[in-house]
């Protein structure tokens, strides 16, 4: 066991993104803590807990007073049953007692059901409003985070703490929190209704108890630890389960589907292998416990049928204390079997929390950008995603207001690392950038990216209408606003022969639009904001020729008095920006217009021959 637990401790998760050793980092062992943190929620509904709470208490009364009037039955039968006979014993005989003590067995059953009935309901509600909190919290939390979290973190990862991980939680407390609750008042119920009635049986059936001590806290280590490493393996596969999904026409495309499913099934297996141990050493619980309880069934039946013979108990008494012995054990057996869950709940409690100790994206600034011209300027600027690997190297420009700028360069040149910048995605290492004259860490965020509209290349459109993705970028927007703005990128007819115009509704990511449609509503998305600042990141590279030049015709409108940046390769979208920044290893190598450029003869004439003129130098 020594030697499992060191190989769970140095545990690493195959096939992670972004910085190593994050999951060992983020799965804290801290049990109590992740339960005090839990606890924290359960404040709001103090009210209906304790509503719980007084209805278990009525319960568990029932509970455990239902075995006592069973032994008082049985003796009220056995004394009439002797007296028809004519022996004796020594009982007193009560005329209708019989009936009595039925009477009341009848009603405590009834309010027991009724108890059992609020529980059950109660409970559910419960859990149901605490696991709303809690989901509402992370996922303000995720999406509050800075982008380089969720850059270098598996996506189905996260995915699976919002959703696996907080359903075991919500499971959790639906089924564990009553049965901890009346399961500790049923124990100590029991043991003073066990001693009231015969104080000697008692001591011999506690005997027991020390037996389940020692087995609950021996299996207890093993059962956290590979619940533990389930849920990271099960985040893991959900991780894989979303990227293949996400980029199956490429999984096809290059026929990779026996890699891919290599993969999935060796991250399966490891979590097969993992679950089976988990779910024997849960499942293990239980049986332990009831040979445990079987062992006190045997001591009762033994010295209680000696006690009865000596006189000291009556036979009903043996009968009572079978069940209590019975009721004794069944709260130890329900926590046995709901452990594993627990063990569940708390390592997913423990991922939750891992996401909401995060630190949050720091959108802090006074500066709302009133009267904003649209000066931008880099002053030094250095960056690195990743330390020792840096992407710019002192970038040093300025783009002045109303003015169309281009960047161009070879993949990994540092284009859209200055897009991110400038956008607050990522701080800068060294140097500043300056809108108007004010460092952008002095800008509120929510108000920089208000006055800059971007359009990336990968479009992101929501399963929602039309007219909805549209308002993304402008939720007050009017329908005259709308509409200029369809006009304005050229999509107007493209709308207009969908089958439910505006109101037809997009499937997720809008794939049942074409690439270039999809691209088209994403540049009347930006048109609509009618931003300071407009950021063109290979916007029209899924257009066809035609429309591009529709698209152009519009933009060079939206670009009056607006600052525009444009990374691109189209010859056709640089060539008549105000200023070309060719850009090489995350420097300005070049700057100029086009002519000037091609008159140098340098890199930005050799990236026009091989990219854009098709012909090698």
């Amino acid at each position: 066991m020594a030697a499992n637990q060191a190989q769970l401790n140095n545990y690493k998760v195959p096939g992670m993104r972004g910085p190593q050793n994050r999951m060992n980092k983020e799965h804290a062992k801290d049990s109590k803590g992740t339960l005090m943190r839990l606890a924290r929620y359960f404040i709001d509904e103090k009210w209906r807990i304790l509503r719980l709470m007084l209805v278990v208490f009525v319960l568990v009364i029932c509970s455990v007073y239902a075995p006592k009037l069973q032994s008082e039955a049985i003796d009220a039968i056995t004394t009439d049953v002797v007296s028809a006979v004519g022996g004796e014993l020594n009982l007193p005989y009560q005329p209708g007692k019989l009936t009595t003590i039925l009477i009341t067995m009848v009603i405590v059953y009834v309010i027991h059901s009724l108890c059992s009935f609020l529980q059950a309901r109660t409970s559910a509600i419960l859990s149901q409003n605490i696991v709303k909190k809690m989901r509402e919290d992370l996922f303000s939390h995720i999406v509050n985070l800075p982008i380089r979290y969720l850059d270098s973190h598996p996506h189905g990862d996260i995915m699976s703490r919002m959703t696996n991980d907080v359903e075991n939680i919500s499971n959790t407390i639906s089924q564990s929190l009553s049965s901890l609750f009346s399961g500790a008042l049923t124990i100590v119920g029991t043991v003073i209704m066990m001693f009231s009635l015969c104080p000697q049986l008692t001591l011999l059936s506690c005997i027991t108890v020390i037996l389940t001590v020692v087995a609950t806290k021996a299996l207890s280590k093993a059962m956290r630890a590979f619940f533990r490493k389930r849920q990271i393996l099960l985040g893991n596969l959900n991780g894989t389960v979303e990227e293949m999904v996400s980029g199956y026409k490429t999984v096809v495309a290059y026929n990779r589907q026996d890699e891919v499913m290599d993969a999935f099934n060796k991250t399966s297996d490891e979590l097969t292998k993992t679950g089976i141990i988990a779910e024997i050493l849960g499942g293990s619980m239980g049986p332990v416990m009831n040979v445990i309880n079987n062992i006190s069934f045997v001591i009762i039946a033994a010295f209680g049928g000696y006690f009865a013979i000596e006189g000291i108990i009556s036979i009903g008494i043996i009968s009572a204390f079978i069940v209590y012995a019975k009721q004794f054990g069944r709260p130890i057996d329900e926590l046995a079997q709901i452990y594993g869950q627990i063990q569940t709940a708390l390592a997913g409690a423990e991922r939750v929390f891992a996401i909401m100790d995060e630190p949050l994206e720091d959108k802090s600034g006074s500066s709302h950008m009133e009267n904003t011209i649209g000066n931008i300027s880099f002053n030094h600027v250095n960056f690195s995603y990743e330390p020792g690997k840096q992407v710019l190297h002192n970038f040093d420009f300025e783009v002045r207001a109303g003015h169309k700028i281009a960047l161009v360069g070879s993949t990994g040149s540092g284009k859209t690392t200055v897009v991110n910048l400038l956008m607050r995605f990522y701080d800068v290492d060294d140097g500043e950038i300056l809108i108007d004259g004010v460092n952008i860490k002095d800008i509120d965020c929510n108000t920089l990216r208000k006055n800059t509209a971007i359009v990336l290349q990968d479009t992101v459109l929501f399963s929602d209408t039309v007219k909805n993705n549209l308002k993304y970028s402008k939720e007050n927007a009017t329908d005259e606003e709308i509409e200029n703005a369809v006009k304005m990128s050229n999509c107007y007819k493209m709308i207009r022969h969908l089958k439910r115009g505006y109101d037809t509704l997009l499937t997720q990511g809008g794939q049942n639009l074409s690439q270039g449609q999809r691209q088209l509503l994403s540049i009347a998305r930006a048109f609509l904001a009618q931003p300071k600042i407009l950021i063109l990141d290979e916007a029209t590279s899924s257009v066809d020729t035609r429309t591009e030049k529709h698209i152009q015709d519009a933009m060079v409108k939206l670009m009056e008095n607006r600052t525009s940046l444009i990374i691109a390769h189209r010859l056709s979208t640089i060539r008549d920006a105000d200023c070309i920044v060719v850009m090489d290893q995350g420097r300005i190598v070049e700057t100029g217009s086009h002519d000037e450029l091609i008159a140098k003869k340098g890199k930005y004439y050799s990236l026009y021959n091989t990219q854009f003129a098709g012909n090698a130098i």
